[in-house]
């Protein structure tokens, strides 16, 4: 959520609030996220915002509140009380905010994905916008692709691993086709194959990030161009290359997760039960990945892309209706 939150505030750099939160984040603030919740349904959280003696409150408990732990701040998705969505901003020290460590996920456990409970916790007052200025498109893209860029990561790193594993290695199968690991022919196949997935998701994700880089440069042109030189084509344009970003998003989704599932399984192949052993914590690779591919299932995704191949039909944005401001910008 941290990166997400930064990338909205560039979005608004030409704005006072922008420019104060981009000065935080720059003095070393971290964000992190209380979005979902086991109570409640899809966009419409029971987390409620409530105005208590002329402060804005939270009252609710979220689930999987990544980086909650080690944060500075919390975006909430929270309901008001005309039955409208937001994300507030809360300090994650202020008073009613109550942190717990209980992620329970076999993976990614590094990430605090704990619970959050706030008790009347008063909201931060510079506050900010959702959706987005300019609108959500584009915005999935980035939650996905900061997915897809650590599963990049990890199989690279487990490839490195891997690699270090067999030339380190002095035992073998009695059919095996060398008397080291590191010269069976078999072996350097798997290792191979493992080297060529990690470029293969590193260069999917970049072209993926490129495309997100055009659609996002093309919407701040628009919004710094002035209203009166607007126009329908620079619209058409800007929406184009957002829906282009989603769809090479989910594309990048659909390959990265499957060679990153698929090598971070192969890689046993190398050394038998001597890889199981736990010092190695190769298993974690495969966790990790398995964990973060949860996050947004692949069946929908690719149902999306064929939806759209086959019939045009665009992948529904999760774009609340309107913007609301939480708070008070800045002054300039």
């Amino acid at each position: 959520m941290h990166s997400r939150f930064v990338e909205d505030r560039w979005r608004e750099r030409h704005t006072p609030r922008g420019q104060e939160w981009l000065r935080r984040i720059g003095d070393g603030i971290v964000f992190g996220t209380a979005v979902s919740e086991r109570d409640g349904t899809f966009q419409k959280p029971a987390t409620t915002l409530r105005e208590v003696d002329g402060r804005l409150v939270v009252n609710g408990t979220k689930y999987y509140s990544t980086g909650a732990l080690y944060g500075d701040y919390l975006t909430v998705a929270v309901l008001d009380v005309a039955g409208d969505r937001h994300t507030a901003v809360v300090r994650a020290d202020a008073p009613g905010v109550e942190r717990i460590d209980d992620w329970a996920g076999f993976g990614q456990r590094a990430s605090a994905s704990g619970t959050t409970v706030f008790t009347d916790a008063e909201v931060e007052g510079l506050g900010f916008l959702f959706p987005p200025p300019g609108g959500t498109a584009g915005h999935l893209a980035h939650f996905q692709l900061t997915h897809l860029a650590t599963i990049a990561g990890i199989v690279r790193r487990a490839t490195d691993e891997i690699a270090d594993f067999v030339r380190r290695r002095h035992r073998t199968y009695p059919q095996a086709k060398a008397p080291v690991a590191a010269k069976d022919p078999l072996i350097q196949q798997v290792v191979g194959r493992a080297d060529a997935a990690a470029y293969a998701i590193r260069a999917t994700v970049l072209d993926a990030a490129a495309s997100l880089d055009a659609a996002a440069d093309a919407r701040y042109a628009l919004t710094i161009t002035p209203e009166a030189e607007r126009t329908p084509k620079g619209e058409e344009e800007a929406v184009a290359l957002e829906l282009k970003a989603e769809l090479d998003a989910y594309r990048a989704q659909s390959i990265v997760l499957e060679l990153g599932l698929k090598t971070t399984t192969e890689i046993f192949e190398v050394g038998g039960a001597s890889a199981l052993d736990r010092k190695y914590q190769f298993d974690r690779h495969w966790r990790n990945v398995r964990t973060l591919a949860s996050h947004n299932p692949l069946i929908y995704r690719e149902q999306q892309l064929g939806d759209y191949v086959l019939n045009g039909t665009p992948p529904a944005f999760l774009s609340p209706e309107g913007a609301s401001v939480i708070g008070t910008p800045p002054a300039s």
